[in-house]
């Protein structure tokens, strides 16, 4: 029939945009079928089939799970036109998975060789239209679409976790990115804060979309690099992703449950993400500042910690090449050795209801970039490149203001700062995260907790049960800023899964400062 036919509703899929019939296989003997092309998804149906009075189609392909299509010629003046999905198919046991499936159809309604392959071009790019994510309008103009072609700069930690990164994105990742139009340029780090350096110091337009191929602690060396650009307001528009290659994959993690999609780990992680990106619907997301009392500022998208957590990230690093595995030997580790750490933590309630006034701020206190004794202008200045301003917080050397709060305990099993939902793989901290919920999910354990308590702590994470415990050792608050100031240069620090001195640190939330590939 001709492309652009429309025919009267069709049950479950809404309106006939295309319909045709066509060989259901490249070759010359496949059997016919016939096509319905509604907005959600291509239905076939073969003749004689839907036996038994049923009215809907033998197959439905959801455009939701379509990467790409394309057309092109075959024998005897024919043409042809494919998609690829990746539906999830379940298994019988454990989650479901994107699997691939390819459907190719066969043009051949006359001896015309150019007028096939127009019917398949047309079939191919109305498919390719329609499988594009629609852009959620009840946010304003915080989600997009990348482009079609898409171009896309891969920074690649060849040691990252099991040290598997590459073979893993050339098996899995880049067949994908090549049926979506997604044309890749990869650059395979050689040390560390290679990756800094290069999105820090190079010429980034010709790509539409960031994408790290790593654990968390290359995204981290990523975002800083941009933040330290003169034009980062620019920069940081442009759509980062991340593909879990590391140990943790936090971020990876929390992406795939925003999405909606059900737990999974390992390459099943990886194609969901991969999925994520050929699609290409970002949104924005939140960043950290975080300012050090030796005068470094830093910008995270994932967490901070202080004690047992950071003490189970850090000292596992020995035991990376085990995987996820690594931080389940670290755990036990760490509790055979227990340790207390004595500071005053203090916050600023997320409080959406009243709202919260801003603490006053010196206008004339210095601000770094992460680089001790690199000054920038004062907030409030026109210099180009100036970063944005920490209004929330007061210099260290000040007390917090009043309408804080302070912890009126000083001894504390662990701190823990978080802005997304998972912590790692396997361990969902913060169910109710969102990337821009302008949010902080402060957690901290106090002194006293048993290492049975502790223990069953974490394993309820790994469902996003701990609270539920109502273990009398944990608390849980919202905030938008918060201040940790240790008594001692004890214990171990980190950002986003990397070491950080001990040392007085504070930190405010930054709202939708930058952007990343979400799937919702």
């Amino acid at each position: 029939m001709a492309a652009g036919r429309r025919a009267p509703p069709e049950p479950g899929g809404g309106p006939v945009l295309l319909q045709g019939i066509f060989g259901a296989g490249p070759t010359p003997g496949a059997a016919a079928c016939s096509l319905a092309l509604t907005a959600r998804e291509l239905q076939v149906r073969r003749p004689g089939g839907s036996s038994g009075g049923s009215t809907g189609p033998d197959a439905a392909l959801r455009l939701a799970d379509c990467v790409g299509s394309a057309a092109f010629p075959a024998a005897a003046a024919a043409a042809c036109f494919s998609l690829v999905c990746y539906p999830f198919r379940g298994p019988r046991w454990g989650s479901p998975a994107r699997q691939r499936l390819e459907r190719t159809f066969r043009v051949c309604l006359g001896p015309d060789a150019e007028g096939n392959l127009r019917i398949a071009q047309a079939w191919s790019r109305r498919i390719r239209e329609l499988s594009v994510p629609a852009v959620p309008t009840q946010d304003g103009d915080s989600y997009g679409v990348l482009p079609r072609p898409c171009r896309a700069l891969v920074l690649l930690n060849p040691q990252s976790g099991a040290g598997r990164a590459l073979e893993d994105f050339q098996a899995v990742v880049q067949p994908m990115l090549a049926e979506a139009d997604i044309a890749t340029t990869v650059f395979v780090t050689e040390r560390p804060h290679h990756a800094h350096e290069k999105v820090r110091d190079e010429d980034l337009s010709q790509w539409d979309t960031l994408v790290v191929m790593a654990g968390d602690g290359l995204l981290y060396e990523v975002v800083n690099g941009l933040m330290e650009r003169p034009d980062w307001a620019d920069i940081m528009k442009k759509p980062l992703c991340i593909l879990p290659g590391g140990s943790g994959n936090a971020l990876a993690a929390s992406i795939n449950h925003y999405a909606g999609n059900d737990h999974v780990a390992k390459k099943k992680l990886l194609t969901n993400c991969a999925f994520i990106l050929c699609k290409g619907l970002h949104t924005q997301m939140d960043l950290v500042s975080l300012s050090t009392a030796s005068g470094k500022r830093l910008f995270s998208f994932l967490g901070f910690g202080w004690g047992f957590i950071s003490d189970v990230d850090i000292d596992s690093e020995k035991y990376r090449r085990l995987g996820n595995a690594r931080f389940t030997l670290g755990t036990l580790q760490c509790l055979a050795k227990l340790r207390v750490y004595q500071g005053r933590l203090s916050y600023l309630p997320a409080d959406p209801e009243q709202g919260t006034p801003p603490a006053p701020r010196d206008p004339h206190a210095p601000v770094t970039n992460g680089q001790a004794g690199c000054i920038l202008p004062p907030a409030g200045t026109e210099a180009p490149g100036a970063l944005p301003a920490d209004s929330l917080l007061v210099p260290l050397c000040q007390p917090v203001p009043a309408h804080w709060t302070v912890v009126p305990e000083e001894e504390f099993v662990s701190v823990y700062a978080i802005y997304q939902s998972h912590l790692g793989t396997n361990l969902l901290m913060a169910p109710a995260a969102q990337l821009h919920d302008g949010c902080i999910h402060l957690f901290y354990l106090k002194a006293g907790i048993s290492r049975v308590a502790l223990l069953k702590i974490f394993l309820a994470m790994a469902r996003g049960t701990h609270l539920d415990l109502n273990c009398p050792h944990l608390r849980y608050v919202p905030v938008r800023a918060f201040r940790l100031e240790p008594r001692a240069a004890a214990g171990i620090m980190t950002v986003d899964g990397e070491a950080l001195a001990c040392e007085p640190v504070q930190g405010q939330i930054h709202s939708r400062l930058c952007r990343v590939l979400s799937g919702s």
